[in-house]
């Protein structure tokens, strides 16, 4: 089980997430403890544009984690990403990442 899982609740994920959260929470897991503290946060405020923010917060780390882990390849973080390389370029661009 690795962090990117997006398995749902089958009998193989209902018996393994007690554990595996503990040990090795998938990137499902963090996101939805994320979310619950950040709406708890909140305290019953209104809350607009979320969508967009999770977005944010979370596009840029990715790009980040990629752009390092493909040593600043943009042909193969486009590829990792699924994303066409000029797409990319301009997501790098808007966070300062070029």
């Amino acid at each position: 089980m690795t962090i990117f899982d997006t398995t749902t609740n089958n009998q193989t994920s209902v018996q393994n997430d007690s554990a595996s959260f503990q040990s090795n929470p998938t990137l499902r897991e963090h996101v939805a403890i994320s979310m619950q503290q950040y709406l708890k946060q909140m305290q019953g405020q209104p809350l607009n544009d979320v969508y967009d923010l999770v977005l944010t917060q979370v596009e840029e780390p990715l790009l980040r984690a990629i752009m390092e882990h493909t040593r600043n390849n943009q042909t193969k973080a486009a590829k990792v990403l699924g994303l066409n390389r000029g797409t990319l370029r301009k997501k790098l661009k808007r966070y300062n990442l070029l």
